[in-house]
């Protein structure tokens, strides 16, 4: 199975979100034909219908993959319709949050092969970073060609079981936000040792992106990339002594806020 057989066999995608967009584009950027793909979506965007794909139509009889990314509210009216599909050769690889293997397997049968994937948005960009974790019934083959899907919007890695789910939750696939939520955060407070917003907020953004673009291109950790740029009783000792305080900085901080967010991860999962 690989991608000659998902060009003759045909891609299904159930749900075309953000997600399943910013994939679908990677594909067909890629050089996926159009015609090898049928889309189920309810609420199909101007760029989704502009692309050629089957739409809202009949699907093939046994396509090489499924990819769900359905909202998971959707999920218990839209999956039920594909149980044809199941105990077959069709693999399904899923990128809803908070829908275990084991449901899948019980609504489209226990033979079904299945691949759970936690992607991130910035695959929009093909920077996104993607964990898997298969099921009994998947080949080797099968999680190889999920990887070559997936790494068409970014990094691909494979998890040992499907508990590390919830915690790739916390710390990928909702953390973005996070960093988002920090470049806000850096540029009011340029704002508030008077620089104009504008230019705050490009500062901040740019150094977000570099820094995080210096991290994975250096060979050096990021705790020596820090400790590098940190000149004895200098500026940024003196910001670091308010972001490394054990109680009240990062440390405490982004170790609750990851939690709270696998502890979501738990809960949608029951």
């Amino acid at each position: 199975m690989d991608m000659n057989d998902v060009r003759d066999r045909g891609l299904v995608l159930l749900g075309c979100g953000k997600m399943g967009s910013a994939m679908l584009q990677g594909w067909l950027a890629g050089g996926l034909p159009a015609a090898s793909v049928w889309v189920l979506d309810p609420y199909p965007s101007d760029w989704l219908r502009a692309q050629g794909v089957h739409l809202n139509v009949d699907l093939p009889e046994s396509p090489a993959i499924v990819l769900i990314a359905v909202k998971p509210q959707m999920m218990a009216e839209a999956l039920p319709t594909l149980a044809a599909m199941g105990n077959s050769n069709t693999l399904f690889l899923s990128v809803a949050a908070g829908t275990s293997i084991a449901y899948y397997e019980d609504v489209l049968g226990a033979k079904t092969p299945i691949i759970r994937a936690m992607p991130n948005t910035p695959a929009a960009i093909s920077r996104g970073i993607t964990a898997i974790i298969g099921n009994n019934n998947t080949t080797e083959t099968q999680m190889e060609l999920a990887e070559a899907l997936l790494r068409a919007v970014g990094q691909v890695v494979r998890l040992e079981n499907e508990g590390q789910i919830d915690a790739v939750t916390g710390v990928s696939g909702s953390g973005p936000a996070y960093v988002f939520h920090m470049i806000e955060t850096m540029a009011a407070a340029g704002v508030a040792q008077g620089l104009p917003e504008a230019l705050a907020m490009q500062l901040a953004k740019a150094t977000v992106a570099g820094a995080g673009a210096l991290a994975e291109a250096s060979d050096e950790d990021p705790g020596t990339l820090r400790v590098n740029v940190t000149s004895p009783n200098g500026t940024t000792q003196a910001a670091l002594e308010v972001l490394m305080d054990p109680e009240n900085g990062f440390p405490a901080l982004l170790n609750r806020a990851v939690k709270a967010a696998a502890d979501r991860s738990r809960e949608l999962g029951k």
